[in-house]
Protein backbone atom coordinates (compact mmCIF):
# COMPACT_ATOMS: atom_id res chain seq x y z
CA UNK A 1 0.00 0.00 0.00
CA UNK A 2 2.50 2.10 0.63
CA UNK A 3 4.58 1.73 -2.47
CA UNK A 4 1.56 2.16 -4.51
CA UNK A 5 0.87 5.57 -2.76
CA UNK A 6 4.69 6.20 -3.57
CA UNK A 7 4.41 5.45 -7.05
CA UNK A 8 1.27 7.64 -6.94
CA UNK A 9 3.00 10.69 -5.54
CA UNK A 10 6.28 10.15 -7.90
CA UNK A 11 3.58 10.20 -11.01
CA UNK A 12 1.64 13.10 -10.05
CA UNK A 13 4.87 15.42 -9.29
CA UNK A 14 6.16 14.36 -12.91
CA UNK A 15 3.16 15.00 -14.44
CA UNK A 16 2.77 18.34 -12.70
CA UNK A 17 6.82 19.24 -13.79
CA UNK A 18 5.69 18.41 -17.05
CA UNK A 19 3.14 20.57 -17.50
CA UNK A 20 5.00 23.17 -15.93
CA UNK A 21 7.79 22.87 -18.65
CA UNK A 22 5.35 23.26 -21.93
CA UNK A 23 6.69 26.23 -23.73
CA UNK A 24 4.70 29.02 -24.44
CA UNK A 25 4.91 29.64 -27.57
CA UNK A 26 3.28 26.63 -30.06
CA UNK A 27 4.70 26.26 -33.14
CA UNK A 28 2.53 27.09 -36.46
CA UNK A 29 1.39 24.52 -39.16
CA UNK A 30 3.60 26.80 -41.33
CA UNK A 31 6.70 26.83 -39.33
CA UNK A 32 6.62 23.18 -39.00
CA UNK A 33 6.12 23.36 -42.69
CA UNK A 34 9.23 25.05 -43.43
CA UNK A 35 11.92 23.33 -40.82
CA UNK A 36 10.58 19.74 -42.64
CA UNK A 37 11.36 21.55 -45.62
CA UNK A 38 14.80 22.73 -44.57
CA UNK A 39 15.22 19.24 -43.60
CA UNK A 40 14.70 17.58 -47.13
CA UNK A 41 16.79 20.37 -48.51
CA UNK A 42 19.45 19.27 -46.42
CA UNK A 43 19.49 15.59 -47.08
CA UNK A 44 17.17 13.93 -44.79
CA UNK A 45 14.85 11.50 -46.18
CA UNK A 46 12.44 9.42 -43.67
CA UNK A 47 12.00 6.77 -45.98
CA UNK A 48 15.90 6.20 -44.99
CA UNK A 49 14.93 4.89 -41.91
CA UNK A 50 17.90 2.34 -41.51
CA UNK A 51 20.00 5.02 -40.56
CA UNK A 52 17.34 6.83 -38.70
CA UNK A 53 19.71 8.51 -36.16
CA UNK A 54 22.11 9.79 -37.81
CA UNK A 55 20.60 11.26 -41.27
CA UNK A 56 18.08 13.56 -39.09
CA UNK A 57 20.41 15.05 -36.91
CA UNK A 58 22.86 15.09 -40.10
CA UNK A 59 20.64 17.16 -41.47
CA UNK A 60 19.63 19.42 -38.12
CA UNK A 61 23.39 20.27 -38.14
CA UNK A 62 23.22 21.33 -41.74
CA UNK A 63 19.99 23.50 -41.61
CA UNK A 64 21.18 25.03 -37.90
CA UNK A 65 24.77 25.50 -39.77
CA UNK A 66 23.06 27.71 -42.47
CA UNK A 67 20.99 29.80 -40.66
CA UNK A 68 23.88 30.76 -38.54
CA UNK A 69 25.69 31.64 -41.66
CA UNK A 70 22.77 33.53 -43.33
CA UNK A 71 22.30 35.35 -39.92
CA UNK A 72 26.35 36.33 -39.91
CA UNK A 73 25.96 37.05 -43.26
CA UNK A 74 22.91 39.77 -42.28
CA UNK A 75 25.06 41.63 -39.83
CA UNK A 76 26.39 44.66 -40.57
Amino acid sequence: MKFQLFAAAIALSVSVSCLAAEPSSQLTRAQVVSELEALHRAGYSPQDWVHYPDNIQAAERHVQSERANSQFEKKP
